[in-house]
């Protein structure tokens, strides 16, 4: 196994440092044309992504549909092998690069690092009862079998609030909160450091998205879990996230802390994103950015910057430069040539509020 790794723990039993690196992390599908399937191209769904994650931190990925949000998560935990880059995960146990993991390190990386899917519906298999499929990870990973599987099952199924009687029933009688629920069980069920949620609350109603959330953030303290939380609903974002990354094209253009990001985007695309979330409060209605055009083929992306077309703020250079990532703070950057000139507008309402 990769050299051992000395931990140091925080206040609130977490170890300190950082948990997850990515540099330079790339995913392109292969564009096959021809009876023999020939590749003519690639399809760039992310590239040159990098970013660290503290341990215990929430995460945030948003952006609009096709962005690469999910690709990027995948692509962290290996559902899809990576095509550049690498992603390094620092466990008790050692540090990992999960781009070439031994058979050994595979086993210890897909107890540490677990998914939630969007679809609580098609992420189940309606021909497994419940005991069989939050009991399965611990099956196959060789943690536990027989009477402790059961054990360990009942506990985690209590902790996301369902009951030990529903063990033997099968998905098909339950709600979609109440499958999302089962969903998290089975990612937690084997102790995962790292949880990538994709979209979790996407296809709940709004009062059992706010259960669902708030279950995840006890769940967090619990567990001392790390999150990435993909979303495009910015006001679930704002609600669970210590950090924001926003995507676009395939590509990183803007992470910061969550209430300076909000407050004062530096990328445009950041400011369009934040002018499209619904104000609520009283005199808070601001700009609607309205652009024309759409986003990119990531097949054919233009030179220089990938929001060049839609952008307000344009110059020559953006269309011959690729833009670099400018630093504003400390953990803020944003990949725009102008970052530190623009005025941008962002969200000044108060933080948003979620009960069940």
């Amino acid at each position: 196994m990769s050299d051992a790794m000395q931990t140091t723990s925080g206040s609130n039993g977490v170890p300190a440092g950082e948990l997850l690196e990515v540099e330079g992390l790339s995913k392109y599908f292969p564009i096959t044309k021809g009876f023999l399937r020939r590749v003519v191209g690639f399809t760039k769904a992310v590239h040159d992504v990098s970013f660290n994650l503290a341990n215990g931190e929430t995460l945030g990925v948003v952006g609009e549909s096709g962005c690469g949000k999910t690709t990027l998560g995948r692509t962290i935990l290996r559902l899809y092998e990576m095509t550049a880059g690498s992603v390094r995960i620092n466990l008790d146990e050692g540090r990992l690069d999960v781009g070439n993991l031994t058979p050994e390190e595979r086993k210890l990386f897909r107890r540490r690092a677990q998914m939630i899917f969007q679809d609580p519906f098609a992420s189940l298999n309606p021909r497994m009862n419940i005991l069989e499929t939050v009991g399965e990870p611990l099956l196959v990973n060789g943690v536990a079998k027989g009477t402790e599987l059961e054990q360990r099952v009942a506990r985690i199924i209590e902790l996301v609030g369902l009951r030990v009687e529903h063990l033997r029933r099968y998905p098909h009688s339950f709600s979609g909160g109440q499958r999302q629920r089962i969903g998290i069980a089975r990612a937690l069920v084997v102790n995962p450091r790292l949880v990538v949620a994709d979209e979790p609350v996407s296809a709940l109603d709004v009062s059992i998205q706010a259960q669902i959330l708030n279950l995840l953030q006890e769940l967090q303290g619990e567990f001392h879990l790390t999150y990435m939380f993909v979303s495009h609903d910015m006001s679930v974002i704002r609600y669970i996230c210590d950090r924001i990354a926003v995507m676009y094209a395939g590509r990183l253009v803007e992470l910061g802390p969550k209430d300076e990001l909000l407050d004062r985007p530096r990328h445009p695309y950041t400011a369009l994103l934040l002018a499209a979330v619904p104000r609520t409060a009283k005199g808070s209605r601001g700009k609607r950015l309205v652009t024309a055009g759409e986003p990119p083929d990531p097949s054919n992306l233009p030179t220089g910057c990938v929001f060049q077309e839609r952008c307000a703020h344009v110059q020559d250079i953006c269309r011959e430069e690729d833009p670099p990532r400018v630093s504003m703070s400390d953990r803020h950057f944003a990949a725009c040539h102008f970052a530190k000139d623009l005025n941008l507008d962002g969200i000044t309402v108060a933080p948003v509020t979620l009960s069940a």
